[in-house]
């Protein structure tokens, strides 16, 4: 290769690698779903002794570094399965996946595990709450006088060999609330993710006639159970807010809301098939966030997409994307079939992308992780904001100081900003730079986000990818952030 071919091969590779870096937002949500549910994604091994624990333990904690390596900063966790939890509570018992026994402690809280160990990678946690399925006969029974099919047989019904909470029943809402105030009050998790909040599919004969009857007000059937599902998704999320407001609300719907005018959900939607009013949630402001179950491609994936962002009142719509569907078992789609769904996500501005499920991220099945840690996610990505609910930023930090404590290594300091909610103390974002100023727009400046001290120390991983100009913002809970202060090492 001659010197002129040298050049222009690095010239196209420059600018390939700055078009890439373009194309990558600052602010992103990278979600992946953990399923504990049959140990679908974890966990692998059952908490029966100090040992089996601490396995446990680290399978998950193995799981969330793999993650943060590829820069996903989401996870939503499988709190609550089929009547049966993953945390300590007063009113559902330990699922037993954890320990082979229902409703034994494993020793630990894995809720409160994972909360902590994704806040100590910049990562947020949202608690993922199966809302209405009970599960089987076989697993209802499993779970004894701990079920709520006996403890609260009133608000509970049989149809198909499941159980269901009703969601005709006024004590459902109710019920439902309890065990998400259980949660938010308790734990400082970042979100609360509910799935299954509708009816069976297409349940015409869901045994809810009584309740049709004394509630039902001359609306048809199918709309009274839209309202239905609606009145329980505005409780929860009035009463979150109530409790923490910072805390975002959000659920998966099935992937297409209806027919749109060109295209046909083929029967299979929110709004018919199951009762969801997906979009009048999100006019009503009663969602924070949404991640359809978009677990299609083509036609029954593109429009769709496009249906709920015109559609979704400023809220954040997060698309789940199916990507088990790259198992030569289950569908054997191409990788290109993923990499076109976040191209498009991209070039329409939707909030991020969520991925069903981890398992297959961690199989790096088709060589996905490896694509979207060395390309789609190469650099961090902030959470979008929630100016629906704060559109305040922090103050900026204070009195920004830098030190080299030893060779290779700067210690930036600061004295810590003031947010207009006092509940919350803002966590930091730290920017470096080659040049000056600091871009705090780019991704690829982020070195740590949410980081909840006043002090940073970064350590170039190459001498001559050294950063020597540097910025920290203050961002609150709402994802609100603040101007930076700035400040380079070549001025000491």
């Amino acid at each position: 290769m001659t010197i002129r071919q040298t050049l222009f091969f690095c010239l196209c590779l420059a600018c390939s690698v700055v078009a890439a870096a373009q194309s990558r937002p600052k602010r992103e949500v990278r979600a992946a779903w953990i399923t504990a549910a049959y140990g679908l994604d974890w966990p692998r091994t059952k908490a029966t002794d100090a040992q089996s624990r601490q396995r446990q333990q680290a399978e998950l904690t193995d799981m969330l570094d793999k993650l943060k390596a590829a820069n996903f900063n989401t996870i939503l966790f499988q709190t609550r399965t089929r009547g049966d939890v993953l945390y300590r509570s007063h009113i559902e018992p330990f699922n037993s996946i954890l320990t082979g026994k229902t409703g034994k402690d494993p020793g630990y809280d894995p809720l409160a595990c994972v909360v902590s160990e994704c806040h100590k990678r910049g990562m947020e946690c949202h608690a993922w709450i199966v809302a209405i399925p009970l599960g089987g006969r076989k697993h209802v029974a499993s779970l004894g006088k701990l079920s709520v099919t006996k403890r609260k047989p009133a608000i509970c019904k049989a149809y198909k060999r499941e159980y269901f909470l009703n969601p005709g029943h006024p004590g459902t809402k109710e019920y439902l609330m309890s065990l998400t105030r259980e949660i938010v009050e308790h734990y400082d998790i970042d979100g609360v993710h509910f799935d299954y909040l509708r009816y069976p599919e297409h349940a015409r004969n869901f045994a809810d006639q009584y309740e049709y009857r004394k509630y039902g007000k001359g609306r048809s059937l199918a709309q009274w159970r839209r309202d239905n599902i609606t009145d329980i998704v505005r409780h929860l999320y009035h009463g979150v807010k109530r409790l923490k407001p910072w805390v975002k609300v959000s659920t998966c719907p099935v992937g297409k809301y209806r027919d749109t005018s060109r295209y046909s959900s083929r029967g299979w939607n929110a709004l018919e098939a199951v009762c969801q009013d997906v979009q009048g949630w999100m006019g009503e402001g009663i969602q924070d966030q949404i991640y359809p179950m978009m677990y299609f491609r083509g036609n029954s994936f593109y429009p769709f997409v496009l249906d709920w962002k015109e559609q979704s009142n400023g809220r954040h719509v997060i698309p789940g994307m199916g990507i088990y569907f790259l198992d030569p078992k289950e569908g054997n789609w191409p990788l290109e079939e993923v990499e076109r769904q976040i191209n498009f996500l991209r070039a329409h501005h939707l909030e991020g992308q969520g991925h069903y499920r981890v398992k297959y991220l961690m199989d790096n099945i088709q060589g996905l992780y490896q694509r979207l840690k060395d390309d789609y996610y190469l650099y961090p990505a902030l959470q979008p904001a929630m100016t629906w609910a704060d559109s305040i930023p922090p103050s900026s930090p204070r009195q920004l100081q830098l030190t080299r404590p030893a060779s290779g290594y700067v210690r930036l300091q600061w004295k810590p900003s003031t947010d207009n909610d006092p509940r919350n103390a803002p966590t930091y974002v730290v920017y470096g730079s080659p040049t000056y100023p600091v871009d705090t727009s780019r991704p690829e400046n982020i070195l740590a986000q949410r980081i909840q001290d006043t002090a940073f120390v970064y350590a170039p991983i190459l001498p001559w990818t050294a950063c020597h100009y540097f910025a920290v913002t203050a961002m609150d809970r709402y994802g609100n952030e603040s101007e930076p202060s700035r400040i380079s090492d070549k001025e000491r």
